[in-house]
C-alpha cells in the first residue's frame, strides 16, 4: 500500500511539471475553435525535403534568344560579335555575323599550326624540338615567338592560305601578316575558322592538333576557367586576347549531339577583357547546356 502510495505521489509530480512546461494559450480576436486546436495540437510535423535542383537544359529552338540575351544586354551592344556554332556534319546552331572581318587575336595560330600540321611531318625536326612539340607550345600555352617562327617555317601567310584552300577555307575569309595573332592588322571571319576547325578533324596531324588545344577548367591557358561547370573538360579550345579583343574557338564534347565546333569573337575597346571574357563563357556554358527538344 505504501508503495502504491509513493507511486502515485511521483505520478501526480511527473503531470504536474509537465503541464507547468507547456505555454499558455493566449486568445486573439480570431481564436481556432477547441475542437481545430486539438487537431493542430495532436498533429505531427512530416518533414518533405525540397526537390533536386537540375541544370536547366535549352532547347536549339530557344539557343537563338538564349545567346542574344547575352550579345544584345546593355554591356555588349556596342561591341563588334561574330559567333558560328555548326556540328560536324553541317547542322548550324547559332550564326551571328559568321562572315564579318574581326581582328581574331591569338586564333590566328589555328590558322598557322593547321597548316604547318598539312605541309610538315609531326616528327619534323624545328631547331631543337619536333614539329609535334612546336604545335603543342604555340597552341596549348599561347606562346607567341613559336608561332611567327613557325609561320616563317612553313613560307608564310601565302603558304597558310594556299594549304588551307586545300581544306575548304576560303583565302578570302582571313588576312593574316603574322603568326602569333599580335598584329591588329590580322583579321579572320568566324566561318574561317570553323571551316579550319572541321576540316582539321579528320585532316593530316589530327590527334597532334587536337592534343594541342587548352580544355577547359584543366590545362594551357583555360585551365582556370569554366571550372566546375558543364563546360569542364568538355570545351576544347584556343583562346585570343589583345587590348578590347577577346576570342574562344574550337570544340565541345556534347553528349547529345556529338562534336560541335564554335568559333565566338569580339571587339570591343570601351569593355573590360574581364567582362568580355565572361560573356563568352556564359555563351559557351549555354552550347554545353543544349538538350533535345
Amino acid at each position: 500500500m505504501k508503495k502504491l502510495s509513493r507511486w502515485l505521489a511521483s505520478l501526480t509530480l511527473l503531470a504536474s511539471t509537465t503541464l507547468a512546461a507547456i505555454p499558455p494559450l493566449t486568445q486573439s480576436a480570431s481564436a481556432t475553435p477547441a475542437t481545430a486546436s486539438n487537431k493542430q495540437a495532436n498533429s505531427i510535423p512530416i518533414y518533405v525535403p525540397p526537390p533536386e535542383r537540375q541544370t536547366a537544359g535549352i532547347c536549339p529552338a530557344f539557343l537563338e534568344p538564349a545567346i542574344s540575351s547575352v550579345i544584345d544586354s546593355p554591356s555588349f551592344a556596342r561591341g563588334n560579335w561574330g559567333v558560328l556554332v555548326e556540328s560536324l556534319d553541317g547542322q548550324t546552331f547559332y550564326s551571328r555575323n559568321a562572315d564579318r572581318h574581326l581582328i581574331p587575336a591569338s586564333n590566328i595560330k589555328l590558322l598557322t599550326t593547321a597548316a604547318a600540321l598539312q605541309r610538315l611531318d609531326p616528327q619534323t625536326a624545328i631547331r631543337s624540338k619536333s614539329l609535334r612539340e612546336w604545335i603543342e607550345v604555340t597552341n596549348l600555352r599561347s606562346n607567341n615567338n613559336y608561332a611567327d617562327v613557325l609561320l616563317r617555317y612553313i613560307g608564310g601567310p601565302q603558304a597558310v592560305k594556299a594549304t588551307l584552300a586545300q581544306l575548304g577555307v576560303n583565302p578570302n575569309a582571313f588576312r593574316q601578316v603574322d603568326g602569333s595573332g599580335l598584329s591588329r592588322r590580322n583579321s579572320a571571319t568566324p566561318s574561317a575558322l570553323v571551316d579550319t576547325l572541321k576540316a582539321m578533324n579528320g585532316a593530316r596531324g589530327t590527334e597532334v592538333w587536337y592534343g594541342s588545344l587548352p580544355t577547359a577548367g584543366v590545362s594551357g591557358t583555360l585551365r582556370n576557367r569554366l571550372r566546375n561547370t558543364s563546360a569542364q573538360g568538355k570545351v576544347h579550345a584556343k583562346t585570343g586576347t589583345l587590348r578590347g579583343v577577346r576570342a574562344l574557338s574550337g570544340y565541345i564534347d556534347h553528349p547529345d549531339y556529338g562534336v560541335l565546333v564554335f568559333s565566338i569573337l569580339v571587339n570591343q575597346p570601351n569593355q573590360s577583357g574581364r567582362a568580355l571574357v565572361g560573356a563568352i563563357d556564359a555563351i559557351v556554358l549555354r552550347l554545353t547546356q543544349l538538350t533535345p527538344c
